[in-house]
């Protein structure tokens, strides 16, 4: 049975003004877990009281600082907080920390910042080794979201990802970056869903609920989970209907 996870940055906030109304408002949809972005403006006190009220798990926040992993000058500031954000997702159950590449900066090679990434996340892995927590490289689509974004490609994301050649490290696959991206996922994925740690899903046009838009995202889903990928799926989208039944007949559509 595929399990779901709400990212409420988006789903139930325009019902959960407070940040953990959003938490019980997802076990109350019957979402297994939940998941979020930064943990430095959050309240953790009231996240991991909710979490343990509740019993939801938290399936991934993202890694900070969020800085260029493309420019050498963040690695060693990257790596401290690295190690802050894996203690913060110990704390909070969480199995995966979500990492931005960064900028594709002009004083550097293509080259030479794919280097400075393969080396910080190789470091990022000693840190991570026996915490239970994986980091998961993100592709991020450049026609739309993310303009001069280093990494939109999810073939180039696998392959920094085998070359570090940790267990800790892989990537998260958002099916919604990599078909604005213009990518078929068995292309792009091939024999390698072993090396995703989470996989997120929205609609395009609009990046809104799955079914409102041109991707086939149950048919994506079908393949990946055919091809070795056994993690939770993150609905990551802007709801143009945020209520509870909502959600449930996105997680229908998407349990085929």
């Amino acid at each position: 049975m595929r399990q779901f996870s709400a990212c409420i940055e988006w789903l139930f906030a325009r019902e959960g003004d407070n940040f953990t109304d959003r938490i019980r408002l997802a076990h109350q949809a019957g979402l297994s877990a939940v998941e979020f972005w930064r943990w430095t403006n959050k309240d953790l006190d009231a996240i991991a009281s909710a979490v343990a009220e509740t019993g939801i798990a938290v399936s991934g926040i993202v890694a900070e600082p969020m800085i260029a992993l493309t420019n050498p000058a963040n690695k060693e500031a990257w790596l401290e907080g690295l190690q802050v954000s894996v203690n913060v997702a110990q704390r909070l159950g969480a199995s995966v920390l979500v990492a931005q590449a960064g900028d594709d900066l002009p004083e550097f090679s293509r080259a030479e910042q794919r280097e400075v990434m393969i080396s910080a996340l190789s470091a990022g892995a000693d840190i991570l080794s026996g915490s239970g927590v994986r980091l998961g490289l993100e592709p991020l689509n450049t026609k739309i979201d993310h303009v001069g974004y280093y990494l939109s490609s999810t073939v180039e994301g696998l392959d920094i990802v085998v070359e570090v050649g940790r267990p800790e490290i892989g990537i998260v696959y958002d099916i919604y970056h990599s078909a604005v991206m213009g990518e078929r996922t068995e292309d792009v994925v091939g024999k390698r869903a072993d090396r995703i740690v989470h996989v997120h899903v929205a609609d395009h046009p609009g990046r809104n609920d799955p079914g409102t838009g041109e991707i086939d995202l149950l048919g994506r889903l079908n393949w990946l989970f055919a091809h070795g990928y056994s993690g939770r799926v993150g609905l990551e989208y802007r709801p143009k209907t945020e209520d509870a039944e909502a959600v449930r007949a996105v997680v229908r559509s998407l349990s085929a």
